[in-house]
């Protein structure tokens, strides 16, 4: 019966927050309450990012719906430019139509004297271009940080700066459209017609404009497809996609003398351009029409650097007796060179067949063999009695997996490839993966590979959540494996030097030794739980994330739940590095990743972790020092604390940082994050709208004797004494949020709307008890209420 009231009482919301809604408006030059208009004007900070001397700091303003722009912020006197950026859908990483550029950040040249981004039409502009059907194309804007100089360069879909030796920026532009007409070919944008009986494709190279950063001078290299610079700036790689394939291959520029080699030239497309890490060697695909295949069938291309000549390497699987009948190298997969150089990666799939020409019959079947009718008494005899092609979408019990996912995941499988390598001095072919193993992702340095075997529990898991697998060992080198581990549900990544697996089981983490299959309980001997005590989900001891390996490959660093423990990989020692968390009731949340090149964590330098204090709701980051434990606390207040840069050559840090009405803002500080100055403003308009009067903190007890709290905001114009009506939002635990920001939309449920018109908003945590979700709600939101209600700021007579 309570059960029943609860609902009545849910229900009757739709009957008590109207009258809230009816608020007098507020006088002229008073701050007013939010509205729809207001809702998609509101702005919100993205892409993010300090130049690498630290001089420069840029990041996009973005709206929920209209035009987005970029903002450039000189750090030594805080001088700013604004540039308009273009539409948002555009701008951001939301939807893109076919062409459009990829990338969206706000991006410095490594030299730190040029900064680049894309413009996207406006959005008045683009909603006309959607009318008439006409293409949605970018520019890009090119700016001089030194002279404060601007170029903007029409109808471009990719830029790149030159790598570390950043003289030069490539810019590809788009091609030119397809006359208007009936689509005949694939809708992946290179469209095909017929000619002969055979499919042409037509080509995808554009313009590459080379522009020299120092002088101005600009390159034009035509037919285009794909292109890349080496991480070192110091060689630029491009295929060639031209009309008819005449001239398509791969050429390479050296960058210092202007020097251009073919690499290789045929009548192909090329695919999968990619470089090594230390830019010594590159390896793509390039493909060929049979007519036996709907698709093209591909060969191995790979070229290594010398300090002496160039070494290159061209492999034909077609003319390898190993290499498996009725596959292909696969265009999806950008095939990789091995840290040594002495083998490519590369992934394989099946090819199909292509179906008989309409009217052919099997010689069993009668009609001469080998033979066709012609096209029009094909036609004539057969168009009446073709039956229409059902529309259906066939799912069998039996299925591993569910009909709905299969949907979701098509495009995964239709790009879907075996792992497989070739070894170059021994000209051998070696077939990684296959169905018995068809997952295989290669471990650091690319001695060993992980293989992933789910056939077992896929369905079952599919069904209740449980993803078991089992975990193979696979020789690189010689496609050999070896079962490590029987029914796994959790590895975290093979460490850093590619000797040892991270793994969870039964309460504990585990190493597992990749050359001897050997595992070592890492946690087995300290007094603390790596497993989340915490969770109410139907899991038996889920446990804590890892935080990751230590760069040496020497020690993993673990959590559980409130302090980080540095455990050697080896077992047998561990250090607490946070000591207070459990203790104070700290948690030490998230490492916050500074270097995006990083090869695990290095322990010789400071880690910067967020904190949060889960009783108080406080939040902040703290350091962890080289050789000491005990954390440095550097932030610590009533705030939420987000996203933190480094600049790349200089000890300047940037860290993000929101309260209840401060949406999140961007500072800038030195390595202790001590008087930090103010970079960012994204919504000075918030002043002139009502917003909630801040927080309150309801500590509670559930009917079940567990300690609980409550997030209560406080509604705009709040008066002390005054009860207020109120709405509950009821899921899961939501007082962590007590300090968050949040922007105002009418998307879904937001608190900022609701206490800009005049409601109180309070968010009690719950605790479910397995099988009982709904009684566990009873069980918390009611007495959670009760405490609301004691407060004095919720009216119990309006709540809903």
């Amino acid at each position: 019966m309570k059960s029943i009231r609860v609902i009545r009482q849910i229900l009757a919301l739709f009957l008590i927050l109207y009258p809230a809604l009816g608020q007098s408006p507020a006088p002229t030059g008073q701050p007013r309450a939010l509205e729809l208009r207001d809702a998609l004007a509101w702005k919100r900070i993205a892409s993010p990012a300090v130049s690498p001397d630290g001089k420069w700091f840029a990041h996009k303003l973005v709206p929920n719906e209209g035009d987005s722009e970029v903002v450039l912020r000189r750090l030594e006197d805080g001088k700013e430019w604004r540039f308009p950026a273009g539409e948002t859908a555009m701008s951001a990483t939301g939807p893109m139509g076919p062409g459009m550029m990829a990338q969206s950040e706000v991006v410095f040249a490594d030299d730190s004297r040029w900064l680049a981004f894309p413009i996207a039409p406006t959005f008045r502009d683009s909603q006309r271009l959607k009318r008439e059907r006409q293409p949605l194309q970018n520019r890009v804007v090119l700016i001089d940080l030194e002279s404060g100089k601007k170029i903007e360069f029409e109808k471009i879909r990719r830029f790149a700066f030159s790598g570390e030796q950043a003289g030069w920026i490539a810019l590809q532009r788009y091609g030119a459209e397809p006359a208007p007409g009936p689509s005949t070919g694939p809708a992946s944008g290179a469209a095909s017609g017929a000619t002969s009986g055979r499919t042409v494709e037509r080509a995808t190279g554009t313009d590459l404009i080379l522009h020299e950063l120092a002088t101005g001078h600009q390159l034009n290299i035509g037919n285009v497809a794909d292109f890349s610079f080496n991480r070192q700036g110091s060689w630029l790689a491009w295929t060639i996609d031209a009309a008819e394939m005449m001239g398509n291959g791969i050429q390479i520029r050296n960058m210092a003398t202007g020097a251009v080699l073919p690499l290789d030239n045929d009548r192909a497309v090329y695919r999968g351009l990619n470089w090594t890490e230390k830019g010594e060697a590159l390896a793509a695909v390039k493909g060929f029409e049979d007519k036996a295949y709907t698709e093209k069938v591909f060969q191995l291309i790979g070229v290594i650097f010398t300090k002496e000549r160039l070494r290159k390497l061209t492999w034909n699987p077609l003319e390898d007796k190993t290499f498996p009948a009725g596959m292909t190298i696969s265009p999806n997969r950008e095939p990789t060179w091995n840290d040594d150089l002495s083998a490519i990666l590369f992934g394989i799939h099946d090819l199909k067949k292509k179906k008989e020409a309409a009217g052919t019959k099997d010689p069993k079947e009668g009609g001469e063999p080998g033979g066709s009718m012609s096209a029009s008494a094909s036609a004539s005899r057969t168009a009446p009695e073709e039956p229409a092609k059902p529309d259906l979408v066939l799912w069998h019990w039996q299925d591993q997996r569910l009909q709905s996912q299969q949907q979701v995941e098509e495009p995964r499988d239709r790009n879907f490839s075996y792992l497989a390598s070739y070894l170059e001095k021994e000209e051998r072919f070696v077939r990684l993966a296959d169905e018995s193993l068809r997952t295989i992702t290669p471990a650091p340095h690319q001695r060993y590979g992980i293989g992933v075997d789910r056939r077992e529990y896929e369905r079952m898991g599919n069904l209740d959540g449980r993803r078991y697998q089992d975990l193979n060992i696979v020789d690189l080198k010689t496609g050999e494996r070896r079962l490590a581990l029987k029914k796994n549900r959790y590895s975290y990544g093979v460490s850093p030097d590619g000797t040892r697996l991270l793994y969870f089981d039964d309460g504990h983490f585990f190493s597992l030794d990749l050359t001897s299959g050997q595992s070592t309980n890492l946690t087995g001997k300290i007094d603390t739980t790596f497993w989340d005590t915490e969770n109410d989900l139907n899991v038996v001891k889920p446990p804590v994330p890892p935080i990751g390996w230590t760069s040496d490959s020497e020690h993993a660093l673990l959590s559980d739940g409130w302090d980080v423990w540095k455990v050697s990989a080896k077992g047998g020692s561990a250090v607490n590095l946070t000591v207070n968390g459990r203790k104070e009731k700290i948690r030490y949340q998230t490492r916050l990743r500074l270097d995006p090149d990083e090869k695990g964590i290095n322990s010789a330098q400071p880690i910067y972790m967020r904190t949060y204090g889960e009783w108080t709701k406080q939040a902040g980051i703290a350091r962890i020092d080289p050789n000491h434990t005990g954390p440095h606390v550097l932030r610590w207040d009533d705030a939420v604390y987000g996203g933190m840069l480094k600049a790349k050559r200089a000890e300047v840090y940037l860290f993000a940082r929101e309260t209840y009405n401060e949406p999140p803002t961007w500072y800038s500080a030195d390595n202790s994050l001590a008087n930090p100055r103010k970079l960012t403003e994204s919504n000075p308009q918030q002043a002139q709208f009502r917003w909630s009067a801040g927080s309150r903190l309801v500590d509670y007890t559930s009917a079940k004797g567990e300690k609980l709290q409550g997030a209560l905001y406080l509604p705009a114009n709040y008066e002390p004494g005054l009860s207020y009506p109120t709405i509950v939002y009821i899921y899961e635990k939501r007082s962590q949020g007590l300090n968050a920001y949040v922007a105002p939309t009418f998307s879904g449920f937001n608190k900022s709307i609701y206490t800009s018109n005049g409601y109180a908003v309070f968010e009690p945590d719950i605790t479910y008890k397995i099988n009982d979700p709904g009684m566990s709600s009873v069980w918390c939101v009611l007495p959670g209420l009760q405490a609301a209600v004691a407060t004095g700021i919720v009216n119990p007579e309006r709540v809903g």
